[in-house]
């Protein structure tokens, strides 16, 4: 079930791109243009939303030790996201009133059977407490996010009336940091060590940043919707997103055994983004935090993540396929290291993103799509390369026995 979602995650990448080749430049130049709406939210929901899933499904049963209910659902768990999904992007970008509000019903139905899968089993756990809470905290925070946007869908229909500006301030720092973010720092504490080799952050430094986004937070958003002020959302956003990137590339610097690998490399490229993502919307340039907050770092750092999952899912269905006692290929022989560096060198480009914010113009903008259009075309050459290799050990293993056989 994890797999649908990962490997649905570069096809909407590659959506993104095509957005930004068809409509240019307008993308970006303002926030409030119907496609780049759309265009924000291929982003958010197709590509981090897909890879939040997806991990979150993973992860806890096999890194957490948490249970998940429910899991004949997952089917109806991805159709239902990726439906409601489509549906808004499409409702955006066209002004559909019938899509959007089917995805103010669908995704935050979505959500909320994400959440009824996976918060009993957190909360019945016992070990492991500051992780539990991390992943606590960002399933709330989603649920949050798909109901503030359930409502701005609604609005944008005519069938709600409320401050829609600010509501959209709202919606959007709950799901960047409330969601994803906290999501990102709570599988940091258990991907860094065991793939990268660093130490961890100390529990009461990461108690503290995760109590400070679960004060922080809703205070600038209540400031945010009663006196109309932004600057307390960006200054939570801001200070809490440098100060996490600060903090793991810090670790990343001073780890004792470092695994040099794409692993490393990816999240450290997507560390940086995210610090200047930060500095950039403390600075108030919020167009140029989002280019490089939303296009590269955060779609940087799940990407590296999917990857290994796609890995290790593919390594665990061909144990299950082959049975015991026949030796199969490891992860890294699944998907080597040299894929992994091709799709990270495949978001190099990606740099025409931010550029393009800074300097519109029609053909850099499309020169930026092609960019991220060629990014997750990596990223999905890699994932699709651990089932063809399956493919091909277990066909080479039926004709062996063939042969012997005969």
């Amino acid at each position: 079930m994890p797999r649908r979602f990962l490997l649905c995650m570069p096809w909407w990448g590659m959506l993104a791109g095509w957005l930004l080749i068809l409509d240019g430049d307008a993308l970006l130049r303002s926030r409030w243009n119907p496609a780049t709406l759309a265009l924000v939210h291929v982003f958010t929901l197709g590509v981090l939303g897909n890879a939040m899933f997806g991990s979150v499904l993973q992860f806890l049963p096999a890194a957490a030790g948490v249970q998940v209910r429910g899991l004949r659902w997952g089917r109806w768990l991805h159709g239902l996201f990726n439906l409601g999904s489509a549906l808004l992007v499409a409702g955006l970008h066209q002004r559909w009133r019938f899509a959007l509000g089917a995805a103010g019903v669908l995704l935050p139905t979505s959500f909320l059977l994400l959440a009824g899968m996976t918060v009993p089993g957190l909360l019945a756990a016992t070990a492991q407490r500051l992780l539990r809470a991390g992943f606590v905290v960002a399933l709330l925070g989603a649920v949050v996010t798909a109901v503030l946007g359930a409502g701005l869908t609604f609005a944008l229909g005519g069938w709600l009336a409320g401050p829609t500006l600010a509501l959209t301030d709202v919606h959007a720092s709950w799901g960047v940091l409330g969601w994803v973010v906290v999501l990102i720092a709570t599988v940091s504490r258990v991907v860094m060590p065991m793939f990268q080799g660093t130490g961890t952050l100390p529990s009461g430094v990461q108690t503290a940043w995760l109590v400070s986004v679960v004060i922080g937070l809703p205070l600038a958003a209540a400031w945010r919707l009663q006196q109309g002020d932004d600057v307390g959302l960006k200054l939570v956003l801001g200070v809490l997103g440098a100060l996490l990137a600060a903090a793991l590339l810090w670790l990343q610097g001073h780890a004792p055994r470092p695994r040099r690998g794409p692993l490393l490399h990816g999240w450290r490229a997507g560390l940086c983004a995210l610090l200047a993502a930060s500095l950039a919307l403390l600075h108030g340039d919020g167009r140029l935090a989002a280019a490089l907050g939303l296009g590269i770092a955060l779609p940087l750092l799940v990407a590296c993540m999917a990857m290994e999952i796609v890995a290790f899912i593919g390594w665990i269905e061909l144990h299950r396929h082959c049975g015991r006692g026949v030796q199969v290929p490891g992860v890294q022989r699944l998907l080597p290291d040299r894929d992994k560096y091709r799709a990270l060198l495949a978001h190099v480009p990606l740099l025409l993103l931010p550029m393009a914010v800074l300097w519109p113009s029609p053909s850099l903008a499309r020169l930026a799509g092609a960019a991220v259009v060629l990014a997750w075309w990596g990223v999905w050459l890699a994932m699709h390369g651990v089932g063809r290799r399956a493919r091909r050990f277990v066909s080479s293993r039926e004709l062996s026995t063939m042969e012997n056989n005969a």
